[in-house]
């Protein structure tokens, strides 16, 4: 039992790695001289130095913006929840209230990643840029999420 729970721990936070890293890091849209995230466009210019400038404020990207946020505030207030539940919650009892902040952490940056899909290309012209690491990071944490919620709501409490 010990061990399935270290690596339900470690699988959420492989989850929040993945949701952080993905949230700040700037490479979901990138070019050999370009790259984009949600925050902000940078390019590189003269002599090798990088210009960068604030994200559009397109509805759809901040709307991208707050589902990758809540996305972590779930899987955070999941964890949180999770610790909690390990040490009230009676034996037999059930990890429902952190299951479901994990799933819907899930759907969250589901929604996120979908709705740049979706949009990116109103906002960024360049046929030649490709989704970045940080993009794929996003789509990973995903299943993960939507796995350890649903191992979370199947999890019962043991002596």
């Amino acid at each position: 039992m010990l061990l399935l729970l270290l690596g339900i721990i470690l699988l959420h936070i492989a989850v929040l790695v993945l949701l952080f890293v993905s949230t700040i890091v700037s490479s979901w849209l990138v070019n050999n001289s370009y790259s984009a995230d949600l925050w902000q466009n940078c390019s590189e210019g003269v002599s090798s130095t990088w210009n960068c400038l604030t994200a559009s404020n397109n509805e759809w990207l901040q709307s991208v913006q707050a589902m990758m946020i809540l996305s972590i505030i779930f899987s955070v207030l999941s964890l949180f929840l999770f610790f909690c539940q390990l040490f009230t919650l009676t034996k037999g009892g059930r990890f429902y209230l952190t299951g479901i902040f994990q799933i819907l952490a899930g759907l969250c940056v589901m929604a996120g990643a979908i709705i740049f899909t979706v949009r990116h290309t109103e906002w960024n012209k360049d046929p030649a840029a490709n989704f970045g690491f940080a993009y794929i990071l996003a789509w990973v944490a995903f299943p993960l999420a939507a796995i350890s919620g649903i191992i979370y709501v199947i999890l019962r409490k043991r002596e």
